[in-house]
């Protein structure tokens, strides 16, 4: 009996890669006219004969997508993950699809719990969770796993659930990164102010509760006695936060540096230049258009990104993948960190236009 030719043995045989191959064979555009060439040629030669069930299947179907985040705001972190998933759509734009978007409040646990169970009586195909709170996602996984549908996470894992797969840094390293690079621009055993988002409810997210464990535990294997002070900070109420800024500041006139784990740094660093507060340091988190402006105007030392945009697009590339061609999955995936200063930015070509 003959071998099958397999796509990886075309791709090695018409010197492309196998994502070019599976691109020609289900015409999803993206190919230069020389690897099209290349693949036809090789599939004439050996004869290749598609899947025409998977095909026709995957062409005739429709699938439905409910994907759920938090609010996406324009130039903030969220949209950039929900830019990832329309790249992922329209490579596969063959395909029949319906995506329902449901956001929730992140800063709002009631916001998510009820999402999340209108969500969980919903007919669909496949979830992707952009999770913020553990509970409330463990529970609407626990629905996903009784109807056996498949989920995918963005931005963070959830413990005790059971998804595809995830996409997202690594939350407990990126509390170590920024606690290094902090720690390495201000004297020992100073102290440290570290933003901390007021939510309703009372109950931190699970990126932020990673990410502050990987710093204090990083601060409490150092030599030097540094203190850790709250910074409160509120999105629903951004009317109390200059008064919550003044306080602390007027309290603290000393202090060295400052650590914003979420994406609002651009708002700390702005206060600090408005009423020139000089010589605090700050590492932030997330290239947001407003992040990314304060970096390019010296009042970010350092900016951490965690490839939203990668995050948005291997998920539902992922998830379409499965659910039409039932490809393996690598359950976990973890994103690079990259460090971002005011001399690098310029290189990050989608962030040009922000002027100074």
């Amino acid at each position: 009996m003959p071998k099958k030719i397999r796509i990886k043995d075309i791709a090695r045989l018409a010197g492309v890669s196998a994502g070019t191959v599976d691109r020609v064979l289900h015409n999803r555009g993206n190919v230069s006219t020389k690897a099209r060439q290349a693949v036809e040629a090789v599939l004439e030669k050996v004869d290749y004969k598609p899947n025409i069930h998977v095909s026709a299947l995957s062409l005739k179907r429709t699938y439905k997508i409910v994907i759920t985040t938090p609010v996406v705001s324009p130039g903030e972190y969220w949209e950039s993950i929900h830019h990832g998933f329309r790249y992922a759509k329209e490579a596969y734009s063959n395909l029949k699809l319906t995506i329902e978007v449901l956001t929730y409040n992140q800063y709002d646990i009631f916001s998510c719990r009820e999402m999340f169970r209108q969500i969980a009586e919903m007919e669909m195909d496949a979830l992707i969770i952009g999770p913020t709170f553990h509970n409330e996602t463990y529970t609407l996984c626990e629905k996903m796993d009784e109807r056996n549908i498949p989920y995918i996470f963005v931005d963070s894992n959830n413990d005790g659930t059971h998804p595809l797969a995830f996409f997202s840094s690594d939350h407990y390293m990126c509390g170590t990164l920024m606690a290094k690079l902090i720690t390495s621009l201000i004297p020992v055993d100073s102290k440290i102010g570290i933003l901390h988002a007021v939510r309703v409810g009372n109950q931190s997210a699970n990126s932020t509760i990673l990410r502050k464990r990987g710093f204090m535990d990083y601060i409490s294997k150092q030599e030097a006695a540094y203190q850790v002070l709250r910074i409160p900070f509120s999105v629903e109420e951004p009317k109390n936060n200059e008064s919550y800024l003044s306080r602390f500041f007027s309290v603290h006139h000393d202090i060295p540096g400052v650590v914003v784990m979420n994406s609002r740094g651009n708002y700390v660093a702005n206060y600090l230049h408005s009423n020139q507060i000089h010589d605090v340091k700050m590492v932030c988190l997330d290239l947001t258009t407003p992040n990314v402006e304060a970096l390019k105007k010296g009042r970010i030392d350092f900016l951490i990104g965690q490839e939203p945009e990668y995050q948005g697009f291997r998920a539902m590339k992922t998830m379409l993948e499965h659910l039409i061609f039932n490809k393996p999955v690598k359950r976990e995936n973890y994103v690079q960190l990259d460090i971002l200063t005011r001399e690098n930015i310029g290189f990050y070509k989608r962030f040009n236009n922000i002027m100074l």
